[in-house]
């Protein structure tokens, strides 16, 4: 069975425009409705199960505008891009849009390649973003209007940074220091560990912690730019600059101007952009594509990645004066086995969120269904516990989660003693529930090798791989997302 496809809300008072629109997006295989205003936007968003994937808006309409709705966007669904649809003379209004949240926009009228690669790289993001981890919620009920509020502001700037970051293992303990003295100063900071170890909500803290905090800060996810188009996202391009280009357009760096540009998987930036890049670094300058004067750009700029770079520079895939320019200051993110005394608060979280976004009455976890989570080595770190968690909700048919309820790879899983997660666990606060029924044998992730292994053998080769392991082709990819194996290498076939 193919898997579902992504879903699109258009927002246009103008007729022809949604139309047009919904035809074209269509045509691509999303699946598309359409409001003639904000206000009708907003009840479908809250209606929409699951939720949309992207909303397109136009920036000027009666009663709620494209602000307005981008802000309730932001505050219930903040996973979800918001592009906008604008006309020539309102082009500057757009880029004050981007400053203050929005994903991108679109000049009317548009270039069907031009919103086809818009919309490629915001589902792109849509699906990063579903790497962080969210500010536990102390009022499960808590509203604007009618819209649920995923984020609450602390009083204190420091507090409003890092409430984001759930936990108070050891090791988050020590990221939160880490924090508080690197953020302040306009360092470059690289930032590394597993993919799902929240390397953008960390990120987002140094930029709330920094004096730039006021200041734009701009996301740019390297995995899901085509090589050909990095060098006009970064530093922009003028009118007419190649096929598709029918106006002009700043770069990231340009709208990250005075704030912070974050580079999400550097270890994928092409060869010929790892020269460009360290130019703009060494001189604060860029250059828009096919154009001829150079722009001042004052940017702290914040990296990360999963991939083993040094070994990258030994294989001359990334550049060595690159690496020495970014690396100015690193930090690591510890993987979630080694800071599972927080599981418990992670899971009642997304439980609260699920909840309340799936429309389910589920209250609590039953002891023995922790005790698993906690078992669990969690490959795809939160990423891949907030995907489990959502499982269980959605399926769940009561107001608890049982044991039952958890899917069987992660109940059934060979267990094995990890020495190291052991310790952790006597080092950091007791995990509430009953001591008894936290078990301190820790599962190794035996089906996790076996499909990696299989695939490998494979040449990535999903179809192979699934009829190896003697599973569907659609079962396989469920548990590659799971335990996000999902790589650059995967055959599309």
């Amino acid at each position: 069975m193919a898997s579902a496809p992504h879903r699109i809300l258009v927002v246009d008072d103008e007729r022809n425009m949604r139309r047009v629109l919904q035809a074209l997006l269509a045509a691509h295989g999303y699946d598309v409705d359409a409001a003639g205003d904000g206000d009708e936007a907003r009840a479908l968003l809250k209606r929409a199960d699951p939720p949309y994937d992207v909303v397109i808006t136009d920036l000027r309409m009666p009663h709620c505008d494209g602000m307005q709705l981008m802000d309730t966007v932001s505050r219930s669904w903040p996973d979800t891009p918001v592009v906008f649809i604008t006309a020539h003379g309102t082009v500057d209004t757009a880029v004050e849009a981007m400053r203050a949240g929005a994903f991108d926009f679109i000049t009317k009228p548009f270039d069907e390649a031009e919103l086809s690669s818009i919309i490629d790289k915001a589902i792109a993001r849509r699906e990063a973003n579903r790497e962080r981890a969210y500010l536990p919620e102390d009022d499960d009920t808590l509203t604007i209007g009618d819209f649920p509020v995923v984020h609450v502001e602390p009083l204190s700037a420091s507090e409003t940074a890092l409430a984001e970051i759930i936990g108070e293992s050891q090791p988050i303990k020590d990221l939160f220091a880490m924090l508080r003295k690197v953020a302040p100063s306009p360092s470059t900071v690289l930032i590394r560990g597993d993919s799902g170890t929240g390397k953008e909500l960390v990120a987002r803290a140094i930029h709330r912690l920094s004096d730039r905090a006021n200041a734009p800060f701009i996301t740019v996810n390297c995995t899901a730019i085509p090589e050909n188009l990095f060098e006009s996202e970064l530093f922009g391009h003028e009118k007419g600059a190649f096929t598709g280009a029918v106006a002009s357009r700043p770069g990231r760096f340009e709208l990250a101007h005075g704030g912070t540009l974050f580079l999400d998987e550097i270890g994928e930036l092409p060869t010929p952009m790892q020269v460009k890049l360290l130019r703009v670094l060494q001189e604060r300058v860029v250059e828009r594509v096919g154009g001829v004067r150079s722009i001042d750009v004052d940017v702290r700029l914040v990296t990360a990645t999963n991939a083993p770079l040094e070994q990258m520079i030994k294989d001359g895939t990334f550049r060595e004066d690159l690496f020495y320019r970014l690396n100015v200051v690193p930090m690591s993110l510890p993987p979630l086995r080694s800071r599972r005394s927080d599981i418990p608060a992670l899971a009642r979280y997304f439980l609260r969120r699920f909840r309340h976004r799936l429309g389910r009455d589920v209250q609590e976890i039953a002891a023995d269904a922790m005790a698993a989570l906690l078992e669990f080595d969690w490959p795809g770190n939160i990423r891949q516990l907030e995907n489990v968690i959502e499982r269980m909700v959605l399926l769940s048919d009561g107001p608890e989660l049982r044991l039952e309820d958890i899917p069987s790879e992660i109940r059934d899983g060979e267990r094995s003693l990890d020495l190291g997660g052991i310790d952790s666990l006597r080092e950091d606060p007791l995990p509430d529930g009953d001591f008894k029924d936290i078990v301190k044998a820790h599962t190794q992730q035996v089906e996790r090798e076996l499909i990696r292994k299989a695939l490998e053998e494979d040449e990535w080769n999903v179809t192979r791989a699934a009829k190896r392991l003697g599973i569907s082709r659609k079962g396989l990819q469920l548990k590659m997302k799971d335990y996000d194996l999902r790589t650059t290498q995967e055959s599309p076939q």
